[in-house]
């Protein structure tokens, strides 16, 4: 099936003008449902062109006054010729239901058997739903109908306009949307409703997991009324889109969707155990993350899928930003700093990497591979480094003058960077092609010297950058002086080109540890010197500001990630440190992404003795962590991660032996007996005899997941047919059973299926949709089978020209981490990517 070229899209785009989309689905005909679309749109006379549709059947297609052929749809276009200066394009079909979360997605609870339908349109789906000019940069109102059961819930972007009879619902015309804004909800939603500052609020979910939303609404509802006051604060453009909807729905590929009217989150976020704050966190920041859309990218919409960050670089930094400003989640850039940009980090020096904003995307199917990230979190923090650099009165001044001439139309970066310019007086121009059409990161290095009076001689800040993108960047950061226990003088100074020496600290004291970046304002690993490193097991209990101790953990977790620092140091830092620690953002991610270090980076016998240090870190922090509290959860999931005591991870699940306040629910049930399964301590029976306890949704992800698990060749082959070859079951299931496939402690037995990703994996990509296959191809890599042959096996795939795009990139980075790891467990040390100074 072929993807909307930026090319076809730029043609069609002066070619046609849409006024209008109504759009009337019939929910109703069992296996389909049925689609009749009305556009009306403006042409040049005489010109041709194509729509598309991705049908089951194509019943009826009439443009004007004349039928078209259902037999002229090739793949999703159907062509159009012949066209007036205004026509009517009428498109009757029958669309099958989904179940890869892609366009009309359909999911039955197994807990009560209801049926449960969402839409989603992105990235070009909505063809799914009805015939349309998928593009961005064609928005047009769209007048929705839906028949359904009459018992049902039915909610859409726009406002409920009636009701005529029972299972009908019609909706007003929506103000100019971009078709994958497109959205609705249908089936027995539980609702919850209020309302704010005369905005419609509304909170839905599966009537299963009723109770948990009801639990969480008040807090639900307290975010989103905070998030719109911090927002109307800032824009002088108020929401735009009437009633504000949030529908939690199952099996969601993405974290959620800013359909304006009608915002659909994964229902993962709908808690049915006990979670963390850095959880409540998180889906803090996700409602702020998709309010933030409303401005940028649902008002004002990039042109076409090269500004991506226009949208979603804006709503990470904003999302994190109000998160921090306007909710008692007041550390979001703590999160921000431990776990976004690390994700940021290691998209940006991979093979793949690619500019916040690339010169051009070729097609929509490249723009998909570009939601990672960089155009997420470094294009987040790049904006941060903006702020820093305009201030923040410039920055917003050019904001609102963005939405007051762009609104409900489409921009680009050369839009954006002219409102910013005018706003702020200073040419951004250059500021720009560094920050923005450049790929890769620098590694700012402090370089001390003091003098024998421990005054300091000369500090300096040199900047590299990897030799295959040698560009260096201006940066405004801030330099943090900190005593032994925790003293901090700090200053703030700008960096541009390879050596900044910073007078101004010639003289003073000598700081027990120089921290470069304090405060986390640029996007740069930073390397300490030598001193300041030797200086961190002990600095660190000491410090207040969780975000200081977020970049020290950063830089050694970078320093390890790189080769220049062995993983075992890394180890014993979180021995010596970790129990110590009282964020728990911190502690979780320390854990997380040195555990993947481990797990890859250590042979194992070396690898043995380290999980051996991390549980008995994290027992240590158990003990000292408050009962009930995030902290002793995330210190327990800690230990039950690394830990290989079956005595005691069987005595929990069994309700022995628990910690006071820490409680094993059905989410913590299920850690317990997947680490159980993958030690070959529990089997089949234990894992049948749990999910009939939790026969819900999540206890079917959890129990293919555990199946997979399971140190057994037939469990094995079971799990590769379903990553391989199987299509019927449900996104999720399929996700939940590669992501158990794996593990550290089976190399031997999983070891055949090495061979058998690199031949099997092509022809499975093609069988399943973009994005599932992408999430599958990426979890069944074998990431644990550091070896030259593997690398052998990559290369060898990667010379074929019959992989589609998202396997071709998963493959190619996912080989440049196996590179960094066989080199650390076959050297001492190993450069920091390639970098050097231009």
């Amino acid at each position: 099936m072929p993807s909307l070229s930026r090319v076809e899209a730029t043609a069609r785009g002066a070619l046609i003008t849409v006024e209008s989309y109504r759009v009337d689905l019939d929910l109703t005909a069992g296996d389909r449902f049925r689609s009749h679309a009305t556009v009306e749109f403006r042409a040049t006379p005489g010109a041709a062109t194509f729509v598309e549709v991705k049908p089951a059947h194509l019943v009826r297609v009439r443009l004007n006054d004349r039928d078209l052929d259902p037999g002229l749809l090739a793949d999703n276009r159907l062509p159009l010729a012949g066209l007036a200066a205004t026509n009517t394009l009428t498109v009757e079909a029958e669309m099958a239901y989904s179940n890869t979360g892609e366009g009309m997605h359909r999911f039955v609870d197994p807990v009560d058997g209801e049926t449960y339908l969402y839409a989603m349109s992105f990235l070009d789906d909505v063809q799914r739903l009805y015939a349309a000019f998928d593009q961005p940069d064609l928005k047009a109102p769209v007048t929705l109908s839906v028949t359904a059961p009459p018992e049902w819930t039915v909610a859409a972007n726009g406002l409920l306009a009636a009701t005529p009879r029972p299972g009908r619902w019609e909706f007003a015309p929506t103000v100019p949307l971009s078709t994958y804004l497109v959205s609705l909800i249908a089936g027995p939603y539980h609702a919850r409703h209020d309302e704010h500052d005369g905005i419609p609020l509304g909170l839905y979910c599966r009537r299963s997991l009723a109770a948990h939303l009801d639990a969480d609404a008040e807090e639900l509802f307290a975010i989103t009324k905070q998030c719109f006051d911090r927002f109307h604060a800032m824009f002088t453009e108020r929401y735009p889109f009437g009633k504000y909807d949030q529908a939690f729905v199952p099996e969601f590929n993405a974290g959620a969707m800013e359909n304006p009217g009608l915002v659909t989150l994964r229902d993962d976020y709908v808690f049915r155990s006990a979670v963390t704050d850095t959880q409540r966190e998180q889906r803090a920041t996700t409602i702020a993350h998709e309010m933030a859309h409303m401005w940028f990218g649902d008002l004002v919409t990039m042109r076409w899928w090269d500004d991506l960050w226009l949208n979603e670089s804006f709503a990470e930094y904003l999302g994190t930003r109000v998160t921090a400003e306007a909710t008692r989640f007041d550390r979001a850039w703590t999160t921000f700093a431990m776990k976004r940009k690390a994700w940021g980090y290691a998209a940006d020096q991979r093979p793949s990497t690619h500019p916040v904003a690339p010169e051009e995307v070729a097609d929509a199917a490249e723009g998909l591979l570009n939601f990672d990230g960089i155009s997420y979190a470094k294009g987040a923090s790049v904006l941060r480094q903006l702020v820093a650099w305009l201030g923040d009165e410039a920055f917003l001044a050019g904001l609102n003058a963005h939405f007051a001439a762009h609104r409900f139309g489409n921009a680009t970066l050369a839009d954006l960077l002219s409102g910013l310019s005018a706003a702020s007086g200073r040419d951004v121009t250059d500021w720009a092609e560094r920050w923005l059409r450049r790929a890769q990161v620098n590694t700012l290095r402090a370089e001390v010297a003091v003098d024998s009076d421990g005054r300091y001689a000369e500090v300096a800040i040199v900047q590299t950058a990897p030799a295959t993108h040698p560009v260096l960047r201006p940066h405004r950061i801030g330099v943090g002086l900190y005593s032994t226990d925790g003293t901090l003088r700090r200053r703030e100074v700008d960096l541009d080109g390879d050596r900044s020496v910073l007078a101004e600290l010639t003289g003073e004291p000598a700081a027990r540890l120089l921290l470069p970046n304090d405060g986390d304002l640029t996007f740069a690993k930073v390397r300490l010197d030598p001193a300041s490193v030797a200086a961190v097991p002990l600095v660190l209990p000491g410090l207040a500001d969780p975000l200081a101790r977020a970049l020290l953990w950063g830089e050694a977790l970078h320093a390890a990630t790189d080769g220049e620092r062995p993983v075992t140091e890394l180890v014993a830092l979180i021995a010596a440190v970790l129990p110590a620690e009282t964020e728990v953002v911190i502690a979780e991610d320390v854990l997380s992404l040195s555990r993947s270090l481990v797990d890859r980076y250590l042979d194992p016998a070396a690898r043995a003795a380290a999980l051996t240090e991390v549980a008995g870190a994290c027992g240590k922090l158990l003990v000292g962590a408050s009962a009930g509290g995030s902290l002793q959860l995330a210190a327990a999931r800690g230990l039950i991660a690394a830990s290989t005591d079956t005595r005691l991870l069987g005595g929990w699940l069994a309700g022995r032996d628990v910690p006071d306040g820490l409680a094993v629910d059905a989410d913590l049930r299920w850690l317990l007996l997947r680490r159980l399964v993958v030690l070959g301590a529990a089997g089949e029976a234990e894992i049948a005899a749990e999910a009939t306890a939790d026969p819900s949704a999540k206890g079917a992800e959890e129990a293919a997941r555990c199946r997979a698990a399971r140190p057994d060749p037939a469990a094995k082959q079971a799990a590769w047919e379903v990553v391989s070859h199987d299509t019927e079951l449900s996104n999720r299931l399929v996700e939940a059973t590669v992501a158990g496939f794996w593990q550290p402690e089976q190399a031997e037995l999983t070891a055949p299926y090495v061979e058998r990703y690199f031949a099997d994996m092509p022809a499975a990509a093609r069988r399943r949709t973009a994005w599932v296959a992408d999430e599958v191809a990426q979890l069944a890599f074998p990431r644990y089978a550091v070896a030259a042959r593997t690398r052998e096996l990559a290369a060898a795939l990667l010379a074929r020209d019959d992989l589609t795009p998202g396997l071709r990139r998963v493959v190619t980075d996912a080989d440049d981490d196996l590179r960094r790891a066989l080199t650390a467990r076959t050297t001492s040390t190993a450069g920091d990517g390639g970098t050097a100074r231009p």
